[in-house]
Formats: structure tokens, C-alpha cells, sequence
């Protein structure tokens, strides 16, 4: 429900300023209010919804300055991921992620873009855990997760799925060569473009 509703507010389904009842979401989704309640708390965390005491959640105007604020620090931290990886991560960790990375591919010919998109949180948890620090971890994982539903709208534009692929190719190859400094820079490259790529969904 979290997942379909904040594809609904990113994509412009869902306006800045309507409100979401809880009645209604819980007949639209053939559910109690208990799951509705968890979900618009969840969509206030990633900043997508906003409720006052006494009154209905809202939708709320996700700026494109504000978006791009975070992305510029997911970029920072998926870079410090990348470039830890590459000299921590173990001869398995390398192993399942140019395997995993590969067997993509069937994903991208198929333009699978929901099965991508689940990829990529796989493939990106990889880095993050084969940078083995956990603060860091623990800090991507939060910034990640506000940023979740502009990440995932990205895969709707054209070609995204091939050029994804293409960028993650270069994290790999720096990563399997033990080239810290090429993987930082291919990740921070990486969420760059991600975020050029996702502002075309966020509020004026």
C-alpha cells in the first residue's frame, strides 16, 4: 500500500494538497484503517504526506530544491559505499554482486521495470553493506528510503533501464579491480544522474 500510494503522489496521480481520507483508502485497498494509519506514517517519514492532529493526512508539495538536496547527499554517501566497498568487500561479496549484476541484463531486455527496480534496492544494498561500516550504513539506509519513491519513478522514462545498467557497470568493474576512487566517482556519477533523472516528477 506505502509503495502504491507514494507511485500515485510522485507520478502526479495524487496532488499536492489532497487530502487522504482513511475510509476510503482502506476500501480502495480492501483493508482496515490499521494498515491506512501505518502507511500514511511511513509516507509522512519519506516526507510525501503530512497530518496534523485532528485532521486528514494530506499530500504534500515536494519541491525540486528539496529533492535535489537530498539526492546531493545520497550521492556523498553512495560514494563513501563505493569506494569502501572496493577495498573491504570479500571475494564472495564481489562475486555475487558481478553475478547478480549480470543476470540483470535479462531484466532490462524484457524491460521488466517493477522487477528492475527491485533489483536496483538489491543491488545498491550490496554496496552499502559491502562498504562494512555500519554508521554508514545505517545512514544510507535512512536517506535511501526518503528518496525510495523518486528512485523507483525513474524507471518510467525512456531508456532508463539500459543507461542504469550501464552505470552500474562501471561500479562493478572499479569495484572488482579494487579501484576505490573509480567506484566512488561511477556511484557518485551514478546518483547524479539518478537525480536528474527523478526531479522530472517533483513539484515546481
Amino acid at each position: 500500500m506505502v509503495k502504491a500510494i507514494a507511485d500515485m503522489i510522485v507520478t502526479g496521480t495524487m496532488q499536492p494538497g489532497e487530502k487522504l481520507d482513511e475510509f476510503s483508502l482502506a476500501a480502495r485497498f480492501q483493508v482496515s484503517r490499521t494498515p491506512v494509519r501505518e502507511a500514511l506514517r511511513e509516507l509522512g517519514a519519506m516526507g510525501l504526506v503530512e497530518r496534523q492532529p485532528n485532521r486528514s493526512a494530506v499530500v504534500t508539495n515536494v519541491s525540486g530544491g528539496y529533492l535535489s538536496s537530498m539526492f546531493e547527499a545520497m550521492a556523498e554517501l553512495e560514494r563513501v559505499c563505493a569506494r569502501l566497498a572496493a577495498g573491504r568487500m570479500t571475494v564472495a561479496e564481489r562475486r555475487a554482486l558481478e553475478l547478480s549484476h549480470h543476470a540483470s541484463m535479462r531484466l532490462v531486455r524484457d524491460g521488466a521495470e517493477e522487477d528492475y527496480a527491485a533489483y536496483n534496492v538489491e543491488f545498491h544494498t550490496r554496496l552499502y553493506n559491502g562498504a562494512h561500516n555500519d554508521h554508514v550504513f545505517e545512514l544510507v539506509t535512512q536517506t535511501r528510503a526518503r528518496l525510495s519513491p523518486f528512485r523507483r519513478a525513474q524507471f518510467r522514462l525512456p531508456g532508463r533501464l539500459s543507461k542504469s545498467y550501464s552505470e552500474h557497470q562501471d561500479i562493478v568493474t572499479a569495484i572488482l579491480r579494487g579501484d576505490g576512487e573509480a567506484a566512488g566517482k561511477a556511484a557518485y556519477a551514478h546518483v547524479s544522474i539518478v537525480s536528474d533523472a527523478s526531479t522530472v516528477f517533483a513539484a515546481d
